[in-house]
């Protein structure tokens, strides 16, 4: 089952379920890319919880070895920006990169998860950009400036239960209609259950939290007026723009 979180027309926000590229709700349907909706993140986290050098040639792409443990960081609610938006990325930067990544939607508070039950948690997945200010990023530890500026986040367009999604799932980006990034979720270093092992070792998630997997190699930096496509197979494709003030 895939699921879309939108505004309809009277300003409620709904949960419907989608196929097919239209999405119901009660008696209603929409089309997905209809004027008369807004489609919003998939959930409305307290924070996105990221993974940074999961999968090893995208360390190697930046001459840094693969971790002993997940990397962890985070981005906060003002980071999201959902299907169809256009983001404004930090003026006077030289380079700002692009990363698709498989999203963990969690679906109830939980903490000290087990591997085994790890998935019992899981409300679903979704496809996010991991949107990167490298400039501030390389001068910075808690990467802040690098990676939590407002729509740094965006993601969805929907909630796919994690049955729609295979193990080996494609995780792909093109920018402007060009493939740039085209890896697997079999090739993660660290998988979904040791994730929120670790992460519930330390950390509370609630209910809408969303882990950022990591990215595979290809990364690279955008242009103003840039169309970016992130799409992970079983989940569908997140669409969106940049703009450079």
């Amino acid at each position: 089952m895939k699921y879309v979180r939108f505004r309809d027309p009277a300003g409620a926000v709904r949960r419907g379920e989608y196929e097919n590229g239209t999405v119901r709700f009660g008696t209603e349907r929409y089309a997905l890319e209809d004027d008369d909706i807004d489609v919003l993140p998939p959930s409305e986290p307290s924070k996105v919880v990221c993974i940074g050098k999961n999968y090893a040639e995208h360390a190697a792409e930046f001459d840094s070895e693969v971790p002993d443990r997940p990397m962890l960081f985070l981005k906060p609610p003002n980071a999201l920006a959902a299907h169809g938006d256009t983001v404004s990325l930090p003026a006077g930067k030289d380079r700002i990169d692009y990363e698709a990544e498989l999203g963990v939607v969690i679906g109830e508070q939980c903490r000290h998860v087990s591997e085994d039950a790890a998935m019992e948690v899981v409300d679903g997945f979704t496809c996010v950009n991991d949107l990167s200010n490298r400039d501030d990023q390389r001068q910075e530890q808690n990467w802040i400036r690098g990676k939590a500026f407002d729509g740094a986040a965006p993601m969805g367009p929907v909630l796919a239960t994690p049955d729609e999604v295979p193990a080996d799932a494609s995780v792909r980006t093109r920018v402007n209609g060009e493939t740039k990034q085209d890896g697997s979720r079999e090739q993660l270093i660290f998988s979904v259950p040791e994730l929120i092992a670790e992460i519930t070792t330390y950390l509370t998630l609630e209910p809408g939290d969303v882990i950022a997997t990591g990215t595979p190699e290809g990364v690279g930096p955008l242009s103003d007026g840039d169309e970016i496509e992130i799409e992970i197979e079983g989940v569908g494709t997140l669409e969106h723009a940049v703009r450079i003030p």
